[in-house]
């Protein structure tokens, strides 16, 4: 008698994506060529772009898993503590004779801005083979990121059969990432993304149309301290920033993806999803390193209430005229009728 198969238990959200181990170095200015600066602080964190967003979900309170790849060395048994600690039910791929992924991140104490060194050797990329179909089947999210684009791709098609929505965590133009993007029903890029991508600086003219030519059901770009903005194939949704007192800005997009994330699990209209986001990446930036700064839920919801927003970058009659010049180069699609 054959065993049963065996099927994973359901999740809130699954991450499919790079982890990092970061040495944060804060210095009391940047430093300029052929020059000594003496140092404020350094410490090892735990980073990288998915596995920073899970375990922001994780301590939300959603149900977490993270699949990701490190080396048989002090960093991958680094990053294994920290998803034990955190509680997230974490499938390794184990790259032998390989190095984990690190990062230096040099922190400008006078702005909070970062700027990050860092090493992937091959070995350590994920591949479609290293990710089983059973850790995504059952949950009710998954979330990749735009690295390693093969790998993310088959995570998200069988997503897809499933009826799983997929975010994407997109920063770079990498080799097989319009592939990918087919496949992701939320697009979340860095600001400089839609750029890279279509040649087009203005974001009103460049999500419209990347949406279209990728059929995702809404596309958000961050813009860093002013805020976000989304396309839905309507209309824009807009959030501004919120001004806090910023030490380190690392780790402030992973963390607008998990609470983008978190918001969809917890069926926010996309108006206060936005506004979630951007003030829990804000919070973010009030302490050292990707995770340091995840903020409770209740701090969150604090600043959205008496929290010091930035100004908005597009006044209301630019987002009509914009909305206006999209749906006449793309037309919204009109529901069918019934039959």
């Amino acid at each position: 008698m054959k065993s049963p198969r065996r099927i994973s238990s359901s999740v809130d959200v699954v991450g499919v994506g790079i982890n990092a181990t970061d040495t944060i170095i804060r210095l009391p200015h940047f430093p300029k060529l052929d020059s000594k600066v003496e140092i404020l602080s350094s410490g090892v964190r735990a980073g990288g772009q998915v596995a920073s967003a899970i375990v922001a979900c994780s301590r939300w309170g959603l149900k977490t898993r993270y699949v990701g790849k490190i080396g048989k060395d002090d960093q991958g048994r680094f990053q294994q503590n920290e998803m034990k600690f955190e509680s997230v039910d974490a499938r390794w791929i184990l790259a032998p004779k390989s190095s984990s992924q690190t990062s230096y991140i040099l922190v400008d104490n006078l702005s909070g801005e970062r700027t990050v060194l860092w090493k992937r050797v091959p070995r350590i990329a994920l591949r479609p083979s290293d990710v089983k179909r059973e850790w995504i089947s059952g949950a009710s999210l998954l979330l990749v990121d735009g690295h390693d684009t093969a790998a993310a791709k088959r995570a998200a098609q069988w997503a897809r059969e499933e009826n799983v929505p997929v975010v994407g965590d997109f920063d770079n133009r990498y080799p097989g990432v319009e592939s990918l993007l087919e496949f992701v029903d939320f697009p979340v890029t860095s600001k400089d993304f839609p750029e890279r991508m279509t040649g087009e600086k203005n974001p009103l003219k460049s999500l419209p149309r990347l949406l279209n030519q990728f059929k995702n059901r809404l596309i958000v770009t961050t813009l860093g301290a002013h805020g976000a903005l989304a396309w839905d194939g309507d209309s824009f949704v807009t959030s501004p920033g919120f001004q806090v007192d910023a030490i380190d800005t690392t780790g402030a997009g992973d963390i607008f993806h998990g609470a983008f994330v978190y918001g969809l699990r917890r069926k926010m209209r996309m108006k206060e999803i936005l506004e979630f986001s951007c003030a829990a990446a804000a919070l973010n930036c009030t302490a050292v390193g990707a995770r340091a700064g995840i903020p409770r839920i209740a701090q969150v919801l604090k600043l959205l209430k008496t929290g010091r927003r930035s100004d908005a970058v597009y006044a209301p009659d630019v987002l009509l005229e914009a909305r206006k010049n999209a749906l006449a180069r793309y037309p919204a699609k009109v529901p069918e009728a019934a039959p």
